[in-house]
Formats: structure tokens, C-alpha cells, sequence
């Protein structure tokens, strides 16, 4: 035992040696606390359950660091079915005593089985679900989840116990005697218990209680003698002859062949016939319903069909619209830069911008050769300079590693002039770089063709095989 204010080693003396204090009071308690622990053990041993509790629950009250204590209240709780106060004292042991400690051993046994967590999860929503039928006076419905949580924990004490009190509110007098039973079995201490077992006893054997030891008494019945032996009720049968019993026997087996003869032969027949009627019912309008949906869904399929035709007729109008458009834009766009190479031929900068838009490649199926022509001959002169400068402003972005900006500037000057290998090498180095792997090995094939005896030819052929090598 150690000192509660220094945690010095106490020895007989009611000084503590450490600090001086007087721990006369304190032992007392802590010997008192140990001896409502051992009560309590030895309740819990012949299953006295309710008195385990009690006894226990002094001990915690006069020295709740007892963890011997605290942790047999917790498998006292478990073994009643209490989980969740059982946890709850096991976690607080836990925080006591952290090291060397059994409540760690019983956490485990209970949150390392999935299937025993689930299950006392579905025993606490179920026995509130009875709990919450009970306040609202469903009392069958109650009983038919209690049922369910003893199914799922058997040594569920309360539940025994709710169950029993709602067999005896419905007059069930022997169902509530064997819940009663039941729950005594686990619990032999039960108070509850008792006292519903004594209610369920009076209610089977009405006027009996009051009757002395030895007391013997015959029955309204002719049938048996009832008496009282010590503490036990005796229920005698009256002796009858054998023929009395045998012609007894023999009416009931008559009864019972007389009883399936009638079902048999009477009520069964009908039944049967009743059953089939309402099956061809259902029959018949399940299939009303499946023509019927048959019908519509056909109908929504022609409608369907309408209208994609519609949509595929208007797609075809608009693109017949779009190539209208965008070759009228393409005329507009020559005829503004050849407008403006008649009055200053050295302004570049506003033919480029008037041509940014204009997709000789787009459009060749659709204009005329007067338009191929002067276009061919605006290039002629005015080509080189567009390429230049579009091939420097692409160079620059391509060194800044802007390859969007790179690709749309190296694509003009290759359109507006085709022998510059450097335009068509680095517009392909653009590609493979942007991650367009497909137009990057375009470029370079069109390298190595239109190139062939040039470096830049060579290093194309390098990134293709690169390029092949990895599988893109």
C-alpha cells in the first residue's frame, strides 16, 4: 500500500514514513474497499450478480483506484449483457492504470471481433427500439424485438426481464415464470426478478399462497391434489383406471383424425381454389401492365426515330452554313490584306493580321480558282516577309518553352513558306514537347522527305526512332 499523498511504501505505523502524514483513516478505507471487492468476488462467483454490483460499487466509492475492482464490475456488467457499461468502466481502469493492466485484455476480446461488435450494436438498437414500443403502448411489437435481442445475446439480463413484465401485463403467466427462471439463472440476486416470479406464481395457482407447510389440500378439479411440501407447491395427478386413460386416448386420437378429415376434405379444397384465383388475377394484370408498356415504349422508339432524322437534317444545314461562312470569311480576309499591299506593300504586320484567319487547307474545296490564284500570287510576294515574321515570333516562344504560342507561329510561316527546314523542324520539336505525339512525327517525316541531305533531317530521323523505340 503506498502513501496517497507521496507514494512512499507504508509500513504497520499509521505515519507514513515518507511525509509524515496519518494514513490511520486511509488504511481503513483501502482495507474496506478491499473487503467489498472480495464480497463482491465472491457474490460474482455463485453468480449472485445484482449483489456483485453492489458490492463492488462500495468499493469503487471508497477508493475508486480499487482497478481490481473496477475491472470485475466490468465482466460483471459483461456477463449481464451490460457491453456499453462494461466498456465504460474497462476505459476508465485503463486511464488509471495504463501498464500491466487486464482491461486492455478484455477491450481487445471485444473490439477485435468485428462480428461481436456488430452484434452487440444490433442487441442496444434493438432493445431500444422495444423500449421505445413499450412508451408507445406496442406491446406485441416490444415483444417481438425483445425476442429478437435475446436471440442475439441470451444473457441479456434486462431484456429477460422487460419481457417477462410484458407477459405479465398480457396475462402470459408461464412465459413470464420462464423468463423470470431464465433471468435467475443468470443473475441469482435478481430483486426483479423475485419479485416477477412471486407475480407469475400467484397468478398459475391462485389461493395457494396463503396455505401453511404440510398443508394438503385438493383441487377444484378432480383431476389432481395440490399441497404444499416445505416451500414447494406439489401437484399430484388422481389415479385413474386403464380403461378410464385408454378411453381418454382414444377420443383424442379420434378427435385429431376427425380435425384433419374436415380440413382435408372441407376447408383445404377451398382454399386452394381461393389461391388460385388471386394468382390468375395477378397474372392477368401483370400482363395488362406489360402490353401496355410495350405499346408505349414502341411508340417512344418511332419517336425517336423522327426526331433523329430532324436532328441529322439540320446538322447537315448547318454545316452546309458553316462552309458558306468560312469561305466568305476567307475571301474577306485576302481581299482586306491585298487591299492593304496595294497601298503600303511593307506593312506586314496588317497583312498578317488581316490573313490570321485564313485556312487555305480548310477551304480548298471550296473556292474558286480566281481565289487560288490571287492568293498564290499575294504569297509570292509578300510569303518570305509573313514567314519571317512569324518564324521569329514562334522561335522565341518555342526558346521560352511557350509551345502553345511556338506551334500557332511556326504553323503560319511553314503555310506561308514551305522551304524553310528550320520552320518545319522546330514546329515538330513544338509538338513533341506540347506532349502531341501524332503531329510531332508528321513534322519530322515531313523533314526527313522534303529535306533529306540536311542536319536537321538527321535529327529528325534520331526523334523518330526515339520516339518509335518507346512505343508512342
Amino acid at each position: 500500500m503506498k502513501c496517497y499523498r507521496c507514494g512512499a511504501e507504508l509500513d504497520k505505523s499509521e505515519i507514513c514514513p515518507g511525509c509524515g502524514t496519518n494514513v490511520r483513516i486511509y488504511k481503513k478505507t483501502i482495507s474496506l474497499s478491499n473487503r467489498f471487492y472480495n464480497e463482491g468476488l465472491e457474490k460474482a462467483g455463485v453468480r449472485d450478480m445484482t449483489g456483485a454490483v453492489s458490492a463492488l460499487r462500495q468499493s469503487l466509492k471508497l477508493d475508486k483506484n480499487n482497478i481490481d475492482a473496477r475491472n470485475l464490475l466490468g465482466l460483471v456488467y459483461y456477463e449481464t449483457g451490460e457491453v456499453v457499461a462494461a466498456l465504460s468502466e474497462w476505459v476508465i481502469s485503463k486511464n488509471l492504470k495504463a501498464e500491466n493492466n487486464l482491461a486492455d485484455k478484455y477491450m481487445d476480446y471485444v473490439r477485435n471481433s468485428p462480428s461481436q461488435l456488430d452484434t452487440i450494436n444490433q442487441t442496444i438498437k434493438k432493445f431500444n427500439i422495444a423500449l421505445n414500443y413499450c412508451h408507445q403502448d406496442g406491446l406485441d411489437l416490444a415483444v417481438i424485438q425483445l425476442k429478437k435481442v435475446l436471440q442475439l445475446n441470451s444473457g441479456f439480463v434486462k431484456a429477460h426481464l422487460l419481457l417477462a413484465l410484458l407477459y405479465l401485463n398480457q396475462g402470459n403467466w408461464d412465459k413470464a415464470k420462464i423468463e423470470c427462471q431464465k433471468a435467475l439463472k443468470l443473475d441469482t440476486g435478481n430483486v426483479m426478478a423475485k419479485r416477477y416470479l412471486k407475480e407469475a406464481d400467484s397468478m398459475l395457482l391462485p389461493g395457494e399462497s396463503g396455505k401453511l407447510v404440510s398443508d394438503i389440500a385438493s383441487s377444484d378439479s378432480d383431476d389432481v391434489i395440490r399441497y404444499n411440501s416445505g416451500n414447494e407447491m406439489i401437484i399430484q395427478p388422481v389415479k385413474k383406471s386403464a380403461i378410464t386413460r385408454s378411453g381418454s386416448i382414444w377420443g383424442i386420437v379420434l378427435g385429431a383424425v376427425l380435425g384433419v378429415a374436415a380440413a382435408c376434405f372441407l376447408i383445404l379444397p377451398q382454399r386452394i381454389q381461393s389461391i388460385n384465383n388471386s394468382n390468375q388475377n395477378k397474372i392477368a394484370q401483370i400482363s395488362e401492365e406489360s402490353d401496355a408498356k410495350s405499346a408505349k415504349i414502341n411508340d417512344y422508339e418511332q419517336q425517336i426515330k423522327t426526331l433523329q432524322s430532324q436532328i441529322d437534317g439540320l446538322q447537315n444545314k448547318v454545316t452546309d452554313y458553316e462552309g458558306v461562312d468560312s469561305t466568305s470569311a476567307a475571301m474577306n480576309s485576302l481581299m482586306e490584306a491585298t487591299n492593304i499591299y496595294i497601298e503600303d506593300s511593307s506593312n506586314t504586320e496588317a497583312m498578317a493580321k488581316a490573313l490570321e484567319n485564313l485556312d487555305l487547307n480548310a477551304i480548298s474545296d471550296d473556292v474558286s480558282s480566281e481565289f487560288k490564284t490571287l492568293y498564290g500570287t499575294l504569297m509570292s510576294l509578300v510569303g518570305t516577309q509573313l514567314a519571317d515574321t512569324y518564324y521569329s515570333t514562334g522561335y522565341d516562344a518555342y526558346k521560352a518553352e511557350n509551345y502553345e504560342i511556338a506551334i500557332a507561329n511556326l504553323s503560319k510561316a511553314y503555310q506561308y513558306d514551305s522551304t524553310n527546314v528550320n520552320t518545319i523542324y522546330y514546329l515538330a520539336n513544338s509538338y513533341y514537347a506540347s506532349g502531341d505525339i501524332d503531329n510531332a512525327k508528321t513534322s519530322f517525316d515531313a523533314v526527313i522527305t522534303n529535306f533529306p541531305d540536311t542536319k536537321s533531317a538527321a535529327a529528325a530521323q534520331t526523334k523518330l526512332a526515339e520516339i518509335n523505340n518507346s512505343g508512342n
